[in-house]
């Protein structure tokens, strides 16, 4: 029996505390040259796709910006663009928003973006329903959270009309009459629901894959539902083999009331790693590296995000605070969510295992906030993503390092290969393979 073959996209580091930016080799997240060797390097590894996250204001905390972990956020598209004249094979995936762009508008960016990439476009579709990035929108943030899906799936549904209302031989080339498009090929939109009213004819024609590739990354239950009735690849948190096992399964029962196949759906959770030549080499490069992720002002904001209140006195090497957590006052952060929905209980237990375990301030947040991902020789996490993937816990995962630009560059030299010779990935790109095929996707 022939082995699963194993998907991987790279994530572009930057946007989240999984970035060391005091590392010597840290370099821009705005200038060309860094996306420039993340994208080249991905592409030498044979990644399926890379990933870009966006973001819409700077996070803020205690009303100053908050730059422990971004240092800004330049527009997605543009990027992936200009990525596009520098790679040849690698998909393009960005972090779009439906609750405050347009289908029309998006849906055109994204199908030019097809076309300039010889069809390895992706949009990995998220929602917002904070009032702070709202702020920047004429319409502000006026969603409730079911309501912000019910828009993301209009919008999608939406753009899909819009890239199948050309036919895929309706652009034509007759320069001898002057006819360079068949009309009877061309339908016009006409689109009239609770979130959109789009009429007219879409002004780009039907790009190589059809439709970009469709990714979402919501974990809520309206974000599962979105996922299993209109993405293609879902991009998880789920890292824990259990947990990504339950998590596939969960999505597989609803792809099957949803009238959909399990292959129409790529399961990929972002996973960091930390290679060694040995087990504990590694584990002490991980342990630097969870400190170098955790300074002891990260370490204060982050609780802080939590108590939702002023905490810059207290020691980060000392105990956890005795004060209480404010539950009534307004947030003290802007532009961050840590999915707390009961303080109480989470501080309870967190002051119990900081006792029980003798940790500080810092430690505690080491411990809590740093993601589970694969430590051990190369030879070690290469068998791990094979396990996960041949269980069908996963199709693969989004490889997110811890350096940027060059967080890449070890596991593509010291894994990539020992998943060849396992047979569970490819040895070269099909080169004429849009990104939908590349996923193993069905046509569009």
């Amino acid at each position: 029996m022939s082995k699963r073959q194993v998907h991987l996209a790279a994530h572009f580091p930057g946007v989240n505390n999984t970035t060391v930016w005091s590392d010597d080799r840290a370099e821009s997240q705005i200038a060309f040259s860094s996306f420039e060797h993340f994208a080249r390097n991905a592409e030498r590894g044979l990644f399926d796709f890379l990933f870009l996250a966006e973001g819409l204001r700077l996070r803020e905390q205690k009303g100053r910006i908050h730059d422990l972990d971004v240092v800004g956020r330049p527009n997605t598209l543009t990027i992936l663009a200009a990525l596009a004249g520098v790679t040849d094979h690698i998909g393009l995936v960005g972090t779009l928003q439906t609750t405050f762009n347009e289908p029309l508008e998006l849906a055109k960016q994204l199908a030019t973006l097809d076309h300039l990439s010889g069809g390895r476009a992706g949009w990995n579709v998220v929602t917002s329903s904070d009032a702070f990035h709202g702020a920047n929108f004429r319409r502000g943030g006026f969603l409730d959270h079911a309501d912000r899906y019910t828009r993301a799936a209009e919008f999608v549904d939406t753009a899909r009309d819009l890239w199948d209302s050309w036919q895929a031989d309706a652009a034509v080339v007759d320069r001898a009459s002057g006819r360079f498009a068949d009309r009877s090929r061309i339908r016009d939109v006409d689109h009239h629901g609770p979130q959109f009213d789009v009429t007219g004819t879409f002004p780009v024609p039907r790009s190589p894959q059809g439709r970009p590739v469709v990714v979402q990354a919501g974990d809520s239950d309206e974000g599962r539902h979105l996922a299993a009735t209109r993405a293609e690849v879902v991009f998880s948190l789920h890292t824990e083999f259990e947990d990504a096992r339950r998590f596939s399964e969960d999505l597989r029962t609803r792809l099957q009331r949803a009238g959909r196949s399990a292959d129409d759906l790529v399961i990929l959770p972002g996973a960091t790693f930390v290679l060694g030549d040995t087990t504990a080499e590694a584990e002490e490069r991980a342990r630097a590296i969870r400190r170098a992720q955790v300074s002891p002002a990260t370490a204060i904001a982050f609780l802080e995000q939590v108590w939702n209140r002023d905490l810059s006195a207290y020691d980060v090497d000392g105990p956890l605070p005795e004060v209480e957590p404010d539950l009534d006052g307004g947030p003290i952060t802007r532009g961050r969510v840590r999915h707390v929905r009961d303080v109480e209980p989470l501080v309870r237990g967190w002051r119990e295992r900081a006792e029980a375990e003798h940790l500080s301030i810092r430690d505690l947040v080491i411990e809590v906030s740093t993601r589970g991902g694969f430590v051990g020789t190369p030879e070690h996490i290469a068998a791990e993503i094979d396990r996960y993937v041949q269980a069908r816990a996963t199709d693969g995962f989004v490889v997110v390092p811890h350096t940027n630009p060059y967080g890449l560059d070890e596991f593509v030299d010291r894994v990539i290969p020992l998943l060849q010779e396992r047979g569970v990935y490819r040895q070269a790109y099909d080169p004429d393979a849009t990104l939908r095929q590349t996923l193993g996707l069905d046509a569009a």
